[in-house]
Formats: structure tokens, sequence, C-alpha cells
């Protein structure tokens, strides 16, 4: 965007961006399967997408999703399994606050803050067996809405609104766990969805996540969360923070910021 500000696009515009960023969605998704790579250590992510027999562990995982590494984060649960010595949640669950902390504060050191961490997931697990009858999977069981995924999410001890919608998203998009709607998944704001979202000119520099929400909300409205998978890859793949790849970018042609870099 020239001069930082931003450009005023036509409709027509604002309607090629929605249709590239679903196509990119449907081939990203279609390339994943089912199956999503949480660590990228297969015999890791093997056990994270296992929501039958371990659900439990998804839900540790988005709660310790935050001020790290993603890669790191999702480790835990299954560190914490093996320390258990069992996927279960019977045995998970009998792994004191101590031991879970010991977990995670290492060697190797998983997260920057092992205390925090340790007591939302000793929470987290306290609130399963309490509220769910130890089976996480009743969070999204009989295809309830997605205001009341994201709300149950929330209701752990530590997880916001980003958070919420990213567990209920990779539920509804990746594992495919039916729901009776998508209206309110949203988009997760990081760095790399607020870059894109602001180079395409979708919302202004120093938008608040609020702007970023809606915006989102307004160019897919039935799934608003859908564009959270294509505009996180575009800003970790080729619209990075210098010296974009824009010539090489699939939103290269209706993206304002490309026409920038070229003149």
């Amino acid at each position: 965007m020239r001069n930082g500000r931003l450009q005023r696009e036509s409709p027509s515009t604002v309607r090629e961006i929605r249709q590239r960023l679903r196509r990119l969605a449907r081939i990203l998704l279609k390339q994943r399967g089912d199956f999503v790579p949480f660590t990228g250590d297969e015999k890791a992510d093997r056990l994270l997408n296992d929501l039958d027999r371990a659900p439990h562990l998804f839900v540790i995982g988005s709660v310790a999703d935050y001020q790290v590494k993603a890669e790191k984060a999702w480790s835990i649960p299954v560190a914490l399994a093996r320390r258990a010595e069992g996927k279960s949640f019977r045995q998970v669950n009998a792994l004191s606050q101590r031991s879970i902390r010991a977990v995670i504060k290492g060697p190797p050191a998983m997260h920057r803050f092992p205390a925090a961490v340790a007591d939302r997931i000793r929470r987290t697990l306290d609130r399963i067996e309490s509220q769910y009858g130890g089976d996480a999977s009743r969070i999204w069981a009989g295809k309830p809405s997605s205001a009341l995924v994201v709300y149950r999410f929330l209701e752990f001890h530590g997880i916001g609104q980003k958070v919420a919608n990213m567990a209920t998203n990779i539920l509804a998009r990746s594992f495919g766990v039916p729901f009776a709607d998508h209206y309110s998944i949203d988009i997760s704001v990081d760095v790399h969805v607020r870059r894109v979202m602001t180079r395409l000119g979708l919302v202004p520099p120093k938008a608040t996540i609020e702007q970023i929400t809606f915006a989102a909300r307004a160019l897919n409205p039935v799934y608003p969360g859908l564009m959270d998978l294509p505009c996180f890859h575009i800003g970790r793949t080729w619209c990075r923070p210098r010296r974009p790849l824009c010539g090489e970018c699939p939103m290269n042609g209706c993206c304002p910021s490309a026409r920038d870099e070229g003149k």
C-alpha cells in the first residue's frame, strides 16, 4: 500500500480476493486430508489426531498454545501421555500438577511459562472430568451450534477468543466434526493473518482484532474462520514481513501491495 494508506478496492477486486482465498483453502485442506500436522513429528501427530480415543490431548494442546511456537505447545500433551505411560484420560488425569510442571520445564524446556501452563492443564483436566465425565469429545458431540462449541472452549481457564476459535475451526475444517452451522467460527488473528489482511487492503494498518474479525465475517459470512488457513499459509510462505515473494503468491494480480511493489 503506497505510503502505508489503505486503498479503496472495487467490489470486483474483493470478490476476486474472496474466490482466491476460498480456492487456496480447498487446496490446502485437500492436501492435508483429515490429518493435522500439529508438531511435524508423525508419531506425535497421530496421537493428537486420535479424537476417538484421546480427545483430551487435543484440548490440552489448545490450552498450551500461547506465547510459544505452536509445534512446541502441541508437543506438551504428547509428552504428558508418555510420562503417564498411556494416553487415556484416566492415565493423564492421574498426573499431579507438579509432575505436569516437571515435564514442561524439562529438559528439554517445552514452554516459556511452565508453572502457568501446568496450572492451566491441571484445571483443564479437572473441568473435563467434572463437566464432561472424563470425555472431552462431549464438548463438540451431538452436532451443536458453532457458537456453543466456541463458548465451551472459552469456559476453560486460560483460553481466550483466539484459541477458542482456533480449536473449533480445526475440529470443523480439518477433522470434519459436524456442527449445526459455522457462522460463529471466527478467524484467529495472529501476525501472519494480520499482515495478509492488511496488505490485501481488507483492513487498514494497525487495525484492531475486532476490525480484522469483522472483515473476515464480511468476506465469508457463512464460515468466517475458513479464511484463517489460507491467510496464515500465505503469510508464512509468501507474504513475509520483509522481501515478500509477491510474484509467487496466489494473490498476485488482485493484491494492492503487490501492485505497489512492482512500481
